[in-house]
């Protein structure tokens, strides 16, 4: 089994596009690939026009590259990592800022071991900066985080782009990719199975929105599928479920349970995310 077969794919300058897909699709592989940190079989690649196996020092200039797993000595203070990754680059960003930026102003005579988890990864995300990249590599960026943090995180990448830098992120959280990306390429078993927007993504491979309704399982739901725009109706969990093209549908289901004095324990509808997109082309779900 090939942990990346035979992918393609084409990142435009200042957009975020996202690499999603469960752990084990093959995102980190891709990722080292891109920024010769490992060395494919086989392909083509090129990044701001340098090859990343024959000019990786030339390349190593311009990205910057927050990986999933990553240590420094515990003894290392934080304003001390800085100044050893600044002595790597010709022109090194305002690590002041960037340290302000990220919240890490107070920790620098901080050492690495006394940091949280989340303040280790945000030290890590200052490191892939202090380059001032034209390109920022970030991988499974806000695994382990809580969720302010993850939104802290996510203003980051989009002031990045503000700023007009690239970045290249690896997910397996679906929500972070729809939300966050301008793009997203669908990566299972090592191949691309999908690559557009998130909304392109979800209008051609999902249901606009799901109907959810506590209805008797005495109710012939033969009925609901008759309705115009409803794609699919099944239970699930002691509910029925109506996934619909758009909302005139959900006026006639309305109109129709109405008619028929249907008792309803529940009524509630749900708009199609990038993880339901996900299941319909893989046939599993985002963490099996």
């Amino acid at each position: 089994m090939h942990a990346v077969d035979g992918i393609s794919l084409c990142v435009s300058r200042g957009e975020i596009f996202g690499i999603v897909g469960p752990n084990g699709a093959g995102k980190t592989t891709t990722m080292d690939c891109i920024v010769s940190m490992r060395k494919p079989d086989s392909g083509f690649i090129s990044v701001l026009g340098f090859d990343p196996l024959r000019q990786r020092k030339a390349l190593l200039e311009k990205v910057g590259i927050q990986q999933q797993e990553s240590e420094l000595p515990d003894r290392m203070k934080v304003w001390e990592a800085i100044d050893l990754f600044s002595c790597f680059y010709g022109n090194p960003a305002d690590t002041s800022g960037i340290l302000a930026r990220l919240g890490l102003s107070d920790k620098k005579e901080s050492h690495f071991s006394a940091l949280s988890g989340g303040q280790k990864k945000r030290l890590f995300v200052a490191l892939s900066l202090v380059g001032d990249p034209e390109i920022v590599f970030f991988d499974e960026l806000t695994s382990g985080l809580d969720p302010r943090s993850r939104r802290s995180m996510w203003d980051l990448v989009r002031g990045l782009r503000d700023d007009g830098k690239t970045v290249f992120l690896s997910t397996h959280y679906m929500d972070e990719a729809e939300k966050l990306c301008d793009r997203v390429a669908i990566i299972d078993n090592g191949k691309i199975v999908a690559m557009d927007t998130p909304e392109s993504l979800i209008r051609s491979h999902a249901a606009a929105l799901s109907v959810i309704m506590g209805i008797p399982e005495s109710f012939n739901e033969s009925e609901l599928e008759s309705i115009t725009g409803v794609v699919k109706v099944f239970r699930d969990g002691g509910k029925t479920i109506a996934h619909v093209q758009d909302s005139s549908a959900v006026v006639e289901i309305v109109k129709l349970l109405v008619n028929r004095e249907i008792e309803l324990g529940d009524f509630h509808t749900e708009k199609s995310t990038l993880e339901d997109v996900f299941l319909k082309l893989t046939g599993k779900e985002i963490n099996d």
